[in-house]
């Protein structure tokens, strides 16, 4: 099988400047062994509220000196702490927190961001719950939208309003994974005094680190590569402490979709093996792309990385690595050929998830004009999430499914 003529580094972006390695992080940070008796596992704090020997003792310092006394789960609890330290340190932020799902994390932090009247300026190839969200419910309270391809700065200048108080980034974004130049779109906010949003669940934050880039904040689907068990939902955000402080009193509490602690521990433990994982991820999934991209019945392939890509420059400059998440075209267009594809695959379960330790395919679409054409319907795709398993088997079961469906 063909692989790529690159490193396994595409990015010249600095590694993590002067921050621990992100397998310490994922290891050490954020956890005291001596609270825990020596135990190398925290322990879950699977309950709903702490109680306190006196009323005068509650809302005092209780475990430390350094921690703040804990009360209800809602608000904070020491398991899902843990998880949250980690994250923020892996995203460089000063603190980070923890939803129960990637749409509870992207819509708290739209929200914090946003109130009636206001205008925000968003990639048109996000994620599609994000545009739902943006499009049919934030309507209800006088917040508008405008959708851009983002992949030049002045579209951003261009789309500013005098009510726009948000830049919301995907970077690189659902299905045909087109990239922003953050630095430049985060320079640009700053200059009009517009807070700014991107999604990393695609790079995670291995191989990419928006706020390195003047992002105010960055957020994660952690059901995906961050868990990477695919046995939880979960969402994270990651800025400055002063964000996070609010979004916490406010649309963390107020709305309350908390991580439950069980889901904390389980993420906790995947990120203990975010690092070997994401490298495995990006060897087979750029292999994989790269024999797609050589194969005849195959039109095009999307995946930042592949020799002749759309957008090198912010490749090498913002992108350290790749994943294992890719889009590519049939030469045999249409519904009938992309079903014969997926349902001949072995390997590959048919789910609308990624990230986990296995193999996914789905028929996916994307507009037109998105990927350069002149009409206004879609292109039907097909997505493929390259797992843990062994790169040649999955190759093998891909060409002869490519087979059946030529």
């Amino acid at each position: 099988m063909p692989t790529l003529p690159v490193d396994t580094n595409p990015g010249d972006v600095p590694e993590y400047d002067n921050l621990p390695d992100p397998g310490t992080i994922c290891a050490h940070h954020g956890e005291d062994r001596t609270l825990n008796r020596g135990a190398v596992t925290p322990p879950i704090f699977q309950n709903s509220l702490f109680t306190f020997p006196t009323c005068e003792d509650r809302g005092k310092k209780w475990i430390s000196p350094d921690q703040d006394v804990y009360d209800y789960t809602r608000v904070s609890n020491p398991t899902t702490d843990i998880a949250e330290a980690k994250i923020a340190a892996l995203e460089g932020g000063e603190a980070a927190r923890c939803f129960g799902s990637g749409m509870a994390a992207i819509s708290a932090a739209i929200m914090s961001c946003v109130k009636a009247g206001d205008h925000v300026v968003a990639v048109e190839t996000g994620y599609g719950p994000t545009r739902q969200f943006l499009s049919d419910y934030l309507v209800r309270f006088g917040v508008a939208v405008t959708y851009i391809d983002g992949s030049e700065v002045q579209e951003w200048e261009d789309a500013i309003l005098p009510n726009t108080t948000l830049f919301y980034l995907e970077s690189p974004s659902s299905v045909i994974f087109k990239q922003q130049d953050l630095r430049a779109v985060a320079k640009l906010a700053k200059a009009h005094g517009i807070s700014t949003i991107c999604d990393n669940s695609w790079a995670s934050p291995i191989y990419q680190n928006p706020l390195r880039f003047g992002i105010d904040l960055v957020l994660h689907s952690a059901t995906k590569y961050l868990g990477g068990h695919s046995d939880i939902v979960a969402g994270v955000v990651a800025g400055s402490a002063e964000r996070i402080k609010k979004i916490v009193a406010e649309e963390g509490c107020l709305l309350g979709a908390v991580l439950d602690p069980f889901a904390s521990w389980l993420l906790i433990r995947g990120l203990r093996t975010l690092p070997v994982r994401m490298e495995h991820h990006q060897r087979s999934g750029r292999h994989i792309a790269c024999a797609l991209s050589g194969h005849s019945a195959v039109a095009a392939v999307y995946y930042p990385g592949l020799p002749g890509e759309r957008q090198p420059k912010l490749t090498r400059s913002q992108l350290r690595g790749t994943s294992g998440l890719m889009t590519f075209e049939l030469k045999n267009p249409g519904r009938d050929p992309v079903y014969k594809f997926c349902n001949h695959l072995k390997y590959f379960g048919i789910g609308c998830s990624w990230g986990g330790f296995e193999s996914l395919c789905i028929p996916a679409g994307a507009p037109e004009k998105s990927v350069g054409g002149s009409g206004t319907g879609h292109r039907m795709m097909v997505r493929l999430h390259i797992g843990l398993e062994s790169s040649d088997d999955l190759w093998d079961d891909i060409e002869s499914a490519l087979d059946a469906a030529d």
